[in-house]
């Protein structure tokens, strides 16, 4: 196949939207932007072997580099509007292709995003995505906006996706429910809109709870502390590690997707009502306090812990 012959594979399967005056097919898209609505965009880049193990099924990379791009507009409470996708592939395979818009498309219908352009070129297998949402003006969440006393949250579970990805690299059988959560996690789109006006700053956790809550700190100008025996964990998880290995996969492992927030202690109950409501589970793990960028961890009991590292670095030695 050509170039070309991809790009008419990739256009004749993507779906459009009203607000797209011109999508794929020219030099460039042309989109309308609703008045009174801010533009939101985010882009990530998942390669084989460093966001993916080289195994994983066309269907679930389509679907994971999506989604890790829906997650950071979830962390700012933005619509998902339009994406661009640029593919480098080894060859020009069509069934790979194919294979690939199964998951990507599954999700992007999911969220009503629409395909409107991209780039194909020959190279190691890489996957860039650029993701376009809306948002009222001044109502985005943002990294900035923790104070001193305000709860720290996080959704969902921590830890599965580096669990399953530290089996895969000990040559381990990986437990398939962490494999789930490695190869197909969930963008918080829902649950970033229901804590916009709620919370006090947000952002996604995909480095590891540690190094992500540092930069939320960090622009905060605040510190954190943390229980480490409140980080919530699936019942999997648990199962298949030791204690200290689940505190350090959840706080420091990376590749979740769930939404660490801050919020006032007097909203709890708004907290608790609002991601109920859109069915997404969050957990109460510690406090914002005024030291600033120091996150500080205690177990249960009051202990001090400490993990072996805070997080995934792309050029950590």
């Amino acid at each position: 196949m050509s170039e070309f012959d991809l790009i008419a594979l990739i256009h004749a399967r993507a779906a459009t939207r009203g607000d797209v005056v011109l999508g794929i097919g020219d030099d460039a898209a042309i989109l309308r932007v609703p008045s009174g609505r801010d533009l939101v965009v985010a882009m990530d880049t998942l390669n084989s072997g460093v966001h993916f193990p080289e195994d994983t099924a066309p269907a679930d990379i389509g679907w994971k580099a999506l989604a890790v791009n829906l997650s950071d507009l979830a962390a700012m409470a933005a619509t998902p509007a339009w994406c661009t996708l640029s593919l480098s592939l080894p060859q020009p395979d069509a069934a790979w292709v194919d294979g690939f818009l199964d998951g990507f498309l599954a999700l992007a219908t999911r969220h009503e995003v629409a395909l409107v352009g991209g780039d194909t070129t020959r190279g190691p297998l890489s996957v860039c995505v650029t993701v376009h949402g809306l948002v009222e003006p001044r109502g985005a969440l943002r990294r900035k906006g923790a104070r001193v006393g305000d709860d720290v949250w996080v959704t969902g579970t921590l830890g599965d996706a580096a669990a399953a990805l530290r089996q895969w690299q000990a040559g381990d059988a990986i437990a398939p429910a962490l494999r789930a959560r490695l190869d197909r996690p969930t963008p918080r789109v829902a649950a970033g809109h229901a804590l916009a006006g709620i919370a006090t700053a947000c952002i996604d956790v995909s480095d590891g709870l540690l190094a992500d809550l540092g930069h939320l700190c960090r622009a905060s100008r605040v510190g954190a502390a943390l229980d480490v025996d409140a980080l919530p964990a699936s019942d999997t998880l648990r199962a298949a590690f030791d204690r200290d290995s689940v505190c350090t996969l959840q706080s420091a492992g990376g590749d979740d997707y769930e939404l660490c927030f801050t919020a006032p202690k007097t909203a709890r109950l708004a907290v608790e009502s609002a991601l109920f409501a859109c069915e997404v589970p969050a957990t109460r793990i510690g406090r914002i306090t005024a030291d600033a960028e120091l996150i500080v961890l205690h177990d249960a009991d009051g202990g001090a812990w400490s993990p072996p590292r805070r997080g995934y670095e792309h050029f950590g030695g």
